[in-house]
């Protein structure tokens, strides 16, 4: 399996709610990292979280529409689909890709800098 498919596995997971998929793509010392810098680390305190997000969230899904890999990063652009306005929009992800496993998960707001500091081109959604 290869970066792209475990980070589309990954998001599968995330918009199914499937808590046990989910644990299985992350390393133990996973870091789950959101839009405001704010840090989530260790595999079973993102899992607790998610659960938590879930439940707070039961309509949220990711859409992916553009996928990269460069150094074991795998950078996404897309939007994301939730009932409540502040989760719902354009934004970028990152995810730090080591064989099956996914080190890092980290969403951006979709902008100009971001783009640029994530080497992708200008544009989307916004």
């Amino acid at each position: 399996m290869d970066a792209v498919d475990v980070v589309q596995r990954f998001n599968a997971a995330i918009n199914d709610h499937d808590l046990t998929e989910l644990a299985s793509l992350m390393s133990d010392d996973h870091t789950f990292v959101d839009t405001e810098g704010a840090t989530v680390s260790g595999k079973q305190a993102c899992v607790e979280a998610w659960r938590g997000f879930f439940a707070a969230f039961a309509d949220y899904r990711n859409v992916f529409t553009d996928l990269t890999v460069g150094d074991g990063v795998v950078s996404v652009s897309g939007y994301s689909l939730c009932s409540r306005p502040e989760l719902a929009g354009p934004a970028l992800w990152t995810a730090r890709v080591t064989g099956e496993l996914v080190g890092e998960w980290r969403v951006y707001p979709d902008s100009p800098a971001a783009r640029r500091e994530l080497g992708l081109p200008p544009g989307g959604l916004v």
